[in-house]
């Protein structure tokens, strides 16, 4: 099933997870298959599946989890592909894997650039990627898009103007990067709508858990941290279990004002934490 086709019934809700690396000890192992019932058991429309941080690469550990969630939970997966790390003929043999194992729906990404900034794959940029997909094959492309503008785009025209190409390619939904100031997306759903661009958009939210992973995260991706937010961070830095719960709310929060404005959709950052992803989806239950 190609999940563009869950938005015939507004809103969507969906999961991002994390794969084990391939290394994981059997206590981790344990720890994320439990998570991964949990997350389950919350029936979201579907469940995408990373491919590596920072150019790593783990095109099996992704492959074999969207295998395993659709045979096991009968919900539909997607596999995330960074250009970065393909050439022409491995994306053609993986995208065959994918088929082969009934997986429809890819997330189609440029990739975290590497320390060193040398790109040793074929795929300069996404929009690369996604033509490369739609000639070799019938699956439904997802792509990434920004609400705080793509941190290499020159000002919002620009990125607007490389996301049509992408979207004009062959891109059937999008998915944005995480964003704390739902003013942000609201703007940038109006530029997407000058620039003609009228698939879903699903607004990408990730909770706070950890102030230094959560700034880390929005430095790389050019993410605005609103004062409400810094100062929430700032109060909680030195009590974790508050952190959560305050992290939890603001999240709440924004998934509220989000579908209360008619938003086509949530896809959650969920980290493999299953205890703030539950919360998250009891607090919103009524309004999806």
């Amino acid at each position: 099933m190609k999940v563009v086709d869950c938005f015939e019934e507004r809103p969507v809700l969906s999961f991002e997870i994390f794969p084990p690396r391939a290394n994981a000890s059997e206590k981790a192992l344990d720890r994320f298959y439990n998570c991964l019932e949990t997350l389950a058991k919350l029936q979201p429309a579907y469940i995408s599946v990373t491919y590596g941080a920072g150019g790593g690469d783990n095109k099996s550990g992704t492959l074999d989890l969207c295998r395993y969630i659709k045979e096991k939970y009968d919900i539909e997966a997607v596999a995330h592909i960074p250009g970065i790390n393909f050439t022409h003929e491995s994306v053609k043999q993986y995208l065959d894997q994918l088929q082969a194992a009934h997986v429809d729906n890819i997330l189609a990404l440029r990739g975290d650039l590497p320390k060193d900034g040398v790109i040793k794959g074929d795929f300069k940029y996404a929009s690369d990627l996604v033509t490369e997909i739609k000639q070799l094959g019938d699956f439904n492309i997802i792509g990434a898009c920004y609400p705080d503008v793509h941190p290499e785009a020159k000002d919002s025209l620009t990125d607007i103007q490389n996301l049509k190409i992408k979207v004009d390619a062959g891109v059937s939904q999008l998915i944005t990067q995480l964003f704390f100031e739902n003013e942000h997306f609201y703007q940038f759903l109006d530029r997407c709508d000058l620039a003609n661009i009228k698939i879903p958009i699903q607004a990408g939210i990730m909770p706070v858990i950890n102030e230094r992973q959560i700034k880390r995260m929005a430095t790389m991706n050019g993410v605005g941290l609103p004062q409400k937010f810094l100062k929430m961070m700032a109060h909680y830095q030195d009590n974790p279990v508050a952190m959560r719960d305050a992290g939890t709310a603001y999240a709440v929060d924004q998934i509220v004002d989000l579908l209360s404005e008619g938003v086509d959709g949530v896809h959650l950052y969920t980290m493999d934490n299953p205890v703030v992803t539950q919360r998250i989806c009891s607090a919103i239950e009524t309004l999806i």
